[in-house]
């Protein structure tokens, strides 16, 4: 969660809240002292309802479809280090046919924007 936050903030994103599921990880100490120090507020899924995980389910067939599987790697080394580029490429350059443009176009906090 930390990395995350720096990625986005090094992008000029502010996180104020995240939304998981309901898994123990989610649900432990840890991540609400992580979410409490990072001034964010977890939000949870309602249990049982995985239509509000669509999109991130969704997500994750993708990047196994177009990432992880797309290719034999020669090692899991190889494989990892494919995942930057990969992730540029569907964030700012693979048309999403929902939202009509690559998904970094629908950030509307970034610095400049409001001006």
């Amino acid at each position: 969660l930390q990395r995350a936050v720096s990625w986005f903030a090094d992008r000029g994103v502010t996180v104020e809240r995240v939304l998981s599921d309901n898994g123990s990880a989610y649900k432990s100490y840890a991540w609400r002292n992580a979410c409490a120090e990072l001034g964010i507020t977890p939000k949870k899924t309602r249990p049982y309802r995985p239509q509000t995980n669509g999109k991130i389910e969704r997500f994750h067939r993708t990047l196994a479809d177009g990432w992880a599987y797309a290719r034999l790697y020669p090692s899991e080394t190889a494989r990892r280090g494919a995942l930057p580029g990969w992730l540029h490429f569907y964030n700012h350059h693979r048309h999403h046919s929902a939202i009509g443009a690559p998904p970094i176009t629908r950030l509307n906090n970034l610095p400049g924007h409001h001006t």
